[in-house]
C-alpha cells in the first residue's frame, strides 16, 4: 500500500479514485508477469454500491478497451479479487488473436442529408437497398406476425419467417447512422392447436431475433415490458382450462406484455460522441427529456386498435421510444408501416420518417388517414415498385 493510500486509511477518509487506481497498478505489477503486465491498461475505477467495494477493469487499450479482468478493492485499500493472472493471459492471448487494432478515426460534426417524409409500397428488403448510407437515425417497428392471424401474412414455416426478418433487418442497417438505434416490438406468437390431440404452441420469437440481430451487426442494449391492463390477453383463451379444473402441470398464465427490444448499431464509439458532435446543438438541447419520464423497464400503456388493422401499437408507445432515442429533425424509419402510426407520431413531435409497407391496402390507408390529418409537412407517396413484382402480379390474377 502507498504512503498516500495509507494516509487516508488512518485518517479515515474515503479512497478516492487515483488511489484505486494505484492499488490496482500495484496489483497488476505483482500478480501478472510480462508481457501481460505491460500489455493491459487499468479501466475507469468505479463504486459499486451493492458490493461496497471499488471495482477497475483491465482493459486491451489497443482493442478500444476491451476487458480482459477486474480488481475489486475494498474502502479501506485492501485488495480484495482479482482476476486470476492465468485467466487475463489466456484472454489477452484470444483477443489479441481474434481482434486486429482499429485505427483512430477523426472526430468531425455529424450530418445527415435531409430527405422528405416518405411513405412507399414495397418490400422493405428491396426498397430499402436504394437508400445512401446514414439515411435514418432511428428504426422503429413491429414485424409481422407469423401466420398466427389469417389477416397477417404467412410464411412457408417458422424458420422461414426468421430468415424474412434477417433480410429485412440487415437491410435497415445498412440505411441506419453509426452508433444509433434500432427498436423492436415483438412478443412469442400463440400458434392454436389444430385438434384435440395437439396442443398450442408459443414461439419464442424475441429470443430467436437476439442471435439474428447481433449477427447483422446490432448490439444488445435494453429489454422493455409493454405491459397492458389486466384481461387484456384472455381473448387468446389461454389459461381458460387452468381456471377451470386448476390441475396442476396444466397451468398457463394469461399474457398482457409484449417486448420493446432496443439494440445499437455496432460502433466503438460511446453514444456521447453521437450528442457532442451532433450538427445541430439546438435541437439536441431542444431535445432534451424534460419533466416525467420512464424511470423502469415496465411501461404500462393501454393498447390500441384500428378497424382495418389487427395489431397496432399504441401512439403512447412510438412516442415514448422516439422521445427518448432521437433527436429532434431525424429521420424515423418503419420498416413494417402497417397503419402509419409512426410516421404519424414521428410528425408531430418534430421528427421526420420514411415508412415502408408491403400490403396495398394498408398503404391506401396511410395515404387516406394521412391526407385527413394535420401532418407539417409534404409527404412522398411511393408506390410504383409495387407495380411490376411477382406480388402484384400475383394479386392482380
Amino acid at each position: 500500500m502507498s504512503t498516500l493510500v495509507r494516509e487516508r486509511v488512518l485518517t479515515e477518509s474515503k479512497l478516492v479514485a487515483q488511489d484505486v487506481r494505484l492499488l490496482a497498478g500495484n496489483w497488476v505489477k505483482e500478480s501478472l508477469p510480462e508481457p501481460a503486465s505491460v500489455s493491459v491498461a487499468l479501466g475507469l475505477p468505479e463504486w459499486d454500491d451493492r458490493l461496497n467495494v471499488w471495482r477497475i477493469s483491465l482493459i486491451l487499450p489497443e482493442e478500444r478497451g476491451l476487458p480482459v479482468g477486474e480488481i475489486q478493492v475494498g474502502d479501506t485499500g485492501q485488495i480484495l479479487r482479482g482476476t486470476e493472472p492465468a485467466m487475463v493471459e489466456e484472454r489477452l492471448r484470444g483477443c489479441l488473436s481474434r481482434h486486429k487494432p482499429q485505427p483512430t478515426r477523426k472526430k468531425s460534426k455529424i450530418e445527415f442529408a435531409p430527405i422528405p417524409n416518405k411513405v412507399i409500397l414495397g418490400d422493405c428488403r428491396s426498397v430499402l437497398s436504394e437508400f445512401p448510407p446514414e439515411s435514418v437515425q432511428l428504426v422503429f417497428t413491429s414485424p409481422p406476425y407469423f401466420n398466427a392471424k389469417p389477416e397477417c401474412a404467412e410464411y412457408v414455416d417458422y424458420p422461414s419467417y426468421l430468415d424474412f426478418l434477417g433480410e429485412s433487418f440487415s437491410a435497415c442497417h445498412s440505411i441506419l447512422a453509426e452508433g444509433r438505434f434500432l427498436v423492436v416490438n415483438v412478443s412469442p406468437v400463440l400458434v392454436r392447436r389444430t385438434s384435440r390431440n395437439t396442443s398450442s404452441k408459443r414461439l419464442p420469437i424475441p429470443f430467436d431475433l437476439h442471435p439474428i440481430l447481433d449477427k447483422i451487426g446490432f448490439q444488445f442494449i435494453d429489454d422493455i415490458i409493454w405491459k397492458k391492463p389486466e384481461g387484456a390477453g384472455w381473448h387468446l383463451g389461454r389459461g381458460r382450462r387452468f381456471a377451470a379444473d386448476r390441475q396442476p402441470l396444466q397451468y398457463k398464465p394469461v399474457t398482457v406484455t409484449e417486448y420493446v427490444l432496443v439494440y445499437r448499431k455496432k460502433t466503438d464509439r460511446l453514444i456521447d460522441w453521437n450528442l457532442r458532435n451532433h450538427a445541430d446543438q439546438e435541437a439536441l438541447e431542444e431535445s432534451k427529456i424534460f419533466g416525467e419520464y420512464d424511470i423502469t423497464n415496465i411501461w404500462d400503456i393501454k393498447p390500441s386498435n384500428h378497424k382495418l388493422h389487427p395489431a397496432v401499437f399504441p401512439d403512447e408507445l412510438a412516442k415514448r421510444i422516439i422521445r427518448y432515442y432521437s433527436i429532434r429533425g431525424d429521420i424515423v424509419l418503419d420498416p413494417f408501416a402497417g397503419t402509419g402510426v409512426v410516421g404519424r407520431v414521428a410528425d408531430s413531435i418534430d421528427r421526420g420518417f420514411v415508412m415502408v409497407e408491403k400490403r396495398e391496402d394498408y398503404f391506401e390507408i396511410i395515404r387516406s388517414e394521412f391526407s385527413e390529418s394535420e401532418i407539417s409537412c409534404p409527404i412522398d407517396f411511393d408506390d410504383i415498385q409495387y407495380y411490376g413484382t411477382a406480388e402484384h402480379d400475383t394479386n392482380s390474377v
